[in-house]
């Protein structure tokens, strides 16, 4: 009956030694998690005053367009006050984007191994920098060149009249598209990476990705020209970006995890030499 007992007292003993660290790592990310909705919650703070100005800065690329004494428009009575909070709360995530990184990173980082962290940090940052670099691309080129275009075959007798709220659902789609977008260099080198494929097998695959990168900008831009274009073309040229990124990193990333393999090999036999020191006693 004690063996029972005792048997059975070792395996509470077992599942409370497993479940502990379930809860430490949920903990660990409940506060994560919270840093980051203070964080964002800070920056929509200070946004919240420069909601009106910050939208008149998206708005600007259609505005310049506008036919003379045409003007933007709200059809919903407080569309004036929450659009442009919406449009802060949007741009405070955007802004806080590093943090929010940084904070998955921490989180992750102790499962991994020393090589693997090696490359996730750069690919962490260069990620971010191209989708804040989608986002500038999609302002500054995309806008100006597609607001022209539909300003242009506007109807003779329709007079452009475009609802704030719509304008912004509108905006921050393609803002989205062409951050997702721009981050294909860092879907390359991974796939490659994580020997899912080979640089040589996706380049020979490369008329492939260039039909792939105009379907994709037929489906996330609006049905013009103009901006599946401007989207597709980009995505190409990162493609090859990502190609001639991967031999690099790829090759830096199989040194490191040879020189940890040497490590961990150091460390066993390390290990193995005191355990039979252990064994033969004094």
């Amino acid at each position: 009956m004690s063996e029972n007992t005792d048997h059975s007292s070792d395996q509470t003993d077992e599942t409370e030694k497993n479940e502990q660290p379930f809860i430490t790592h949920l903990i660990e990310m409940r506060d994560r998690l919270l840093r980051v909705v203070i964080v964002v919650v800070v920056v929509f703070i200070g946004l919240f005053s420069f909601a009106n100005e910050l939208y008149n800065i998206v708005a600007t690329p259609l505005l310049v367009h506008l036919p003379e004494g045409a003007s933007m428009i709200a059809t919903k009575p407080a569309g004036t006050f929450f659009t442009p909070m919406k449009l802060a709360l949007v741009f405070s995530i955007f802004i806080s984007m590093p943090f929010i990184l940084y904070q998955m990173w921490s989180f992750v980082a102790p499962g991994l191994y020393t090589h693997e962290k090696k490359m996730v940090m750069p690919l962490m940052f260069s990620s971010t920098l191209l989708f804040y670099l989608g986002m500038a691309f999609a302002y500054y080129v995309v806008f100006p060149l597609m607001f022209q275009f539909f300003i242009a075959m506007t109807p003779e007798g329709v007079t452009v009249m475009t609802d704030i709220g719509e304008y912004l659902d509108f905006i921050l789609k393609i803002f989205f598209a062409f951050g997702i977008a721009f981050e294909v260099p860092i879907v390359v080198i991974l796939l490659i990476w994580t020997g899912m494929t080979t640089a040589e097998a996706l380049a020979a695959k490369r008329p492939y990705m260039v039909v792939g990168a105009f379907v994709v900008g037929m489906l996330l831009t609006p049905p013009d020209i103009i901006s599946q274009t401007l989207l597709a073309l980009p995505m190409w040229l990162l493609f090859e970006v990502g190609l001639l990124a991967s031999r690099y990193f790829v090759g830096l990333s199989k040194e490191a995890r040879e020189a940890d393999m040497d490590i961990d090999d150091e460390l066993d036999r390390a290990e193995a030499d005191e355990r039979s020191l252990d064994d033969e006693g004094p």
